[in-house]
Order: C-alpha cells, then structure tokens, then sequence
C-alpha cells in the first residue's frame, strides 16, 4: 500500500510541476508597463480558456497531491 501511495505521489508531484510551468506569467505593476506588456482589448482575453484550465488543474492536482501525502505519513 505505501509502495502505491508513493508512486501516486510521485506522479500527482511531476503533474503539478508541469502544470505550473505552463501557466502563462502575469505582468502586472510598472515592470510591465514600461516592458509593452499592457492588454489590448483584443488580446485580453486571447488565452484565458486555457489558463482557466490550467489554474483549475492545479488546484485539482494540489489537492490530491496533498490528500496523497496526509495518507502517507498515516500509513
């Protein structure tokens, strides 16, 4: 059982990590002004339906992740 819970761990831990990285930076604040990173109307919301996804993934992920490591210590 803690052989299984290990490797679930393992595999939720590489999921959350990629899933992380591909989430788009969020310029915010005079850095990303003075860079030309400020929203048109057109590109504000060019690839929200994939951050969406993303930030949805990784709160999924974190919770198991997270259920995952609880159930190990008890194990």
């Amino acid at each position: 059982m803690e052989i299984v819970l290990t490797v679930l761990e393992a595999i939720a831990s590489i999921a959350l990590i990629v899933v992380v990285l591909l989430q788009s930076g969020k310029e915010a604040g005079l850095s990303g002004a003075i860079a030309g990173g400020s929203d048109t109307y057109l590109s504000k919301n060019k690839n929200k339906g994939l951050d969406q996804v993303l930030a949805s993934s990784t709160k999924w992920i974190a919770l198991v992740w997270i259920l995952l490591t609880l159930s190990l210590s008890l194990v």
